[in-house]
Parts: structure tokens; sequence; C-alpha cells
């Protein structure tokens, strides 16, 4: 049995989460999407309705001091985020819930998909790839290639290869730099890399327009500034993909027009 999985920890995660299973839905995908949900509170009724399912979950059990190590003020100080905006609700230790999927062993395989993504062609085809698969955190240049992006990736569950995670995460001193992306590519470093196109990260459009080819495009990643934060420091920069997430979040539907990184210098 196959499924894709998000994280969603509060509210503004749920309306993306929601674009993204409305975005799976639009392409056809067959497999459930699992929501992991850290705030009970947090309204999934949309979610549910658009065929997702719902799972509780909390952070692995940690040390105080790994939680203290990790804490958002202490990683923004000691390894702050240069290259762009990180929402102020971001919470470091939260991230670690994504270690949450090897526990569900009802599953074969599961793709997760960061809750700030979208899928814009069917992806099923993830589900035949290896344990641990993950495209390059490439938004900057082609030296970024060599470093894995932890907003999609493809994992076999597993109660030992959970264990084991336990086991290297909270290690004495342990720090992870970028939580739960520096221990994954740590965790598997011979991890197998994904085309980008399965991961393009929004700022592809603006540093790297040649390699900006929307016929190839199957996930699209809003890392750093989202498109539904109405304060977005890139709005204008990044109009014509804040209109595509808000576009298929309105209708359900991949706009077929195409979008031409070139477009924004007319």
């Amino acid at each position: 049995m196959f499924a894709f999985a998000t994280l969603v920890t509060n509210a503004e995660y749920a309306l993306g989460a929601l674009t993204l299973a409305r975005s799976l839905n639009a392409v056809g995908s067959e497999a459930p999407l699992l929501v992991l949900l850290t705030d009970p509170s947090v309204d999934c009724s949309a979610l549910e309705a658009a065929g997702c399912r719902i799972l509780s979950v909390t952070p692995p059990p940690v040390s105080v001091a790994f939680q203290e190590r990790h804490s958002r003020n202490r990683i923004h100080t000691q390894d702050p985020f240069t290259k762009g905006k990180k929402p102020t609700f971001h919470a470091p230790l939260q991230n670690f819930c994504k270690l949450c999927l090897w526990e569900l062993t009802d599953y074969q395989r599961i793709v997760f998909l960061d809750a700030d993504s979208v899928v814009l062609r069917p992806i099923d085809r993830l589900f035949a790839y290896p344990e641990f698969s993950g495209a390059p955190n490439l938004y900057e240049s082609l030296a970024d290639m060599h470093r894995l992006n932890s907003g999609v990736f493809v994992a076999t569950p597993s109660s030992k290869t959970y264990e084991r995670m336990l086991a290297t995460l909270d290690a004495p001193g342990a720090y992870w730099r970028r939580t739960d992306q520096t221990f994954l590519e740590t965790f598997f470093p011979d991890w197998h890399g994904l085309p980008y196109t399965y991961n393009v990260l929004q700022y592809v459009y603006f540093n790297l327009p040649e390699l900006w080819q929307w016929n190839s495009i199957n996930v699209l990643h809003y890392q750093y500034e989202k498109p539904w934060d109405a304060s977005h420091s890139k709005r204008e920069l990044l109009k014509p993909l804040i209109d595509l997430w808000w576009s298929i979040h309105d209708t359900g539907r991949i706009p077929a027009a195409p979008i031409v990184a070139n477009e924004r210098r007319a």
C-alpha cells in the first residue's frame, strides 16, 4: 500500500496542505494523502473533504538538551537563514515529526511532500524509487546539487529504521543545523538523487531561469516566503508563482498556460 504524506503544524500549513491535496487530485494521483497533524486544534474538515487521512503525531522523544539546541531562537541565532524569510511561526523542533513516517508500517512506501508545495504533473512513479530518494537543494547555483532538500523524499516505513533514527538523532551533543534536512542527509549518506524537477524550489524562478522549464516541473516547492503570506517580501518578484498557487487552491485545477521565467521581465 502506497501513500503521499505531508506535515501540518498550524492553520497556515493546513491551508498549504489543502492546496497540495487539490493538486494531487487534479493530476489524478490514486494514493491517499496522509496529513501528519501536530496541533489537534487545527480545523481539518476541508482536508478530510479533499480525501486526506488525518494522523495525529507528536515529535520524537528527545532530551531537554536536544530541545534547547534546536529551539527556534537558538537555530536562528546560531545558523540564521540569510537567503530568504522564514515564517514567524516556524518551529524547528516540529520538523522532526517527519521521522514519524517510518512508524507507519502499514504502508509499503510513502512519498513525503512539504505542505508548501504543489504537484503539477503525476508523480506516482516515485513509489518505485528506492529508500532514501530525495531531490537536491537547488535554488541559488549548481553548487547546491550535492545537498538534499527534504521537501520531497521517498521513505520505506520500518520500525527498525525508526529505532536507529532515534538513537542517532539524540546522540550526545548532536546538532542538526537544518533540523530534519541535515539529519536525513546524514542518516542516509548515499541518498538516491531525484531529478530536481520533482522538487523545484521557487527561487529557481529568478536565480536559475535557464532551469525553469515549465513542461518538466513535477513539483513546485515554495521554500522561504509562503504564497498565502500577505506580507510576502518577494510578492512582485514571484507574483506568477503566487497566482499559480492561488489558482490551484481556488479551482482545484492545474493551469494549462505555461509560466516562463522571462515573463517577469516583460
